[in-house]
């Protein structure tokens, strides 16, 4: 910053904005005629004659910020913005924030947005005003891969939702692979949220009187229900859908998290229904950006963590689920409910990860680190691509250590917690 310049009576003022520099096109001959000579001395720019200043009001000179930012003004009309500019704070802040914009309208410049400026953005401004109906802390990854599923929507061409996108499961231990398109993709998540929806009251994208579906019943109940092939129309529907989710719970309170989400062949509380459903959208964007080359980056730490964390609460009962039908090794050691028994131990690296306890023998059962007798040690976005079946266990633990049968059952259980 330099001193404030004084004028002939002695008064500060503020130091000159200079204009947009020129580009070398400014001052080139366009005529293709041959260059002048160019005779030593002083400089031509500074022998130039001072152009006329018109006299404008304060509102034509706010109009033409805009202009002067772009070095579309006239020599006169630049000369009496910037004269301006040295006397009116509000316009001279504007005018910066012009020349800013105008910056980033460079060719050759990244116009990539930097992935962590939604929440710099979110944070200053609930830093300088807090919402009056804040969004509880356990809806923050539904909302959030749901803005980066409709953030990746937004970007993409209106043929890019009739492209084929492969979804993968496990059933009865064997991996099943169903084709759909990027909206077909879509489709299925509005009608599975659609769940959500009926637990609180809000209308049922299938419609009023639908009987009790699982949620691949819901998807194909929906997708033929469609008079032609969906395209980008479903986009606003499944926006509108999960904006009204977020803004119902954030209004409804505490107790709202403990409202049963019926699946219809198992039961989750409000607030792990929220976080499956966060899951299930971050692994169906993951697809669709496969399916039409978008990068996309996994969840924040936090929220991975909330996600595995769930997977390892729901592992004991599919474990004894598998169990019951013979596609597991007989429990060796039955403890009462709440008991510490044998243990896995699944150590999670990378971000979102952690340690985790998973009871062997008895769903009711505590994980008890002094009882574990294997370890299986994998990489965070691993261990949620085995839940959601994109891999098999075969493929998925990078470090085993002890029972390889008690290894083998938990990383098919994981495995089996997938679904369309």
């Amino acid at each position: 910053m330099t001193a404030a310049d004084e004028g002939a009576e002695g008064v500060a003022r503020a130091p000159r904005i200079p204009g947009p520099r020129r580009s070398a096109d400014d001052h080139a001959d366009l005529t293709g005629g041959p260059e002048p000579d160019v005779e030593e001395g002083p400089d031509p720019v500074e022998e130039a004659a001072e152009p006329d200043v018109p006299v404008l009001s304060h509102g034509v000179l706010k109009s033409l910020l805009g202009a002067w930012a772009l070095s579309a003004c006239s020599a006169g009309e630049t000369a009496a913005v910037e004269a301006h500019l040295t006397e009116c704070g509000p316009c001279a802040d504007e005018a910066l924030r012009l020349r800013d914009a105008v910056a980033l309208l460079h060719r050759d410049r990244d116009l990539d947005l930097d992935p962590l400026l939604r929440s710099r953005v979110l944070e200053n401004c609930l830093g300088r005003r807090p919402a009056r109906i804040p969004v509880p802390d356990w809806v923050t990854p539904y909302d959030a891969e749901t803005a980066r599923l409709d953030a990746l929507l937004r970007d993409i061409g209106d043929s890019e939702w009739h492209a084929p996108v492969r979804l993968t499961w496990y059933e009865e231990d064997r991996q099943v692979r169903r084709k759909a398109t990027v909206a077909g993709v879509i489709g299925h998540l509005f009608a599975v949220d659609g769940l959500v929806a009926g637990a609180l009251g809000l209308d049922d994208p299938l419609g009023a009187g639908t009987p009790e579906l699982s949620p691949s019943e819901r998807t194909e109940a929906f997708w033929s229900g469609l008079g032609r092939p969906p395209g980008r129309a479903l986009r606003e529907p499944w926006r509108d859908q999960s904006h009204t989710l977020i803004r119902t719970v954030s209004f409804a309170g505490r107790g709202v998290a403990d409202l049963t989400v019926t699946y219809k062949d198992f039961a989750l509380p409000l607030r792990d229904s929220l976080l499956e459903r966060a899951f299930e959208c971050w692994l169906h964007a993951d697809d669709i950006a496969n399916a039409v080359a978008y990068p996309y980056e996994p969840p924040c730490g936090a929220h991975l963590h909330g996600m595995i964390d769930l997977a390892t609460r729901l592992l004991p009962a599919a474990l004894a689920g598998r169990r019951r039908t013979g596609l597991a090794a007989p429990a060796r050691q039955l403890v009462a409910a709440g008991a510490p028994g044998r243990s896995l131990h699944l150590e999670v690296e990378g971000a979102g990860g952690g340690h985790w306890y998973i009871a062997l023998d008895s769903p009711a059962a505590i994980g008890d680190p002094d009882r574990a007798v294997a370890q299986v040690a994998m990489e965070g976005v691993e261990f949620c691509q085995l839940v959601a079946g994109r891999i098999s266990p075969e493929e998925a633990a990078a470090g085993q250590d002890g029972d390889r049968e008690a290894i083998r059952d938990v990383l098919a259980a994981a495995a089996s917690l997938s679904r369309l």
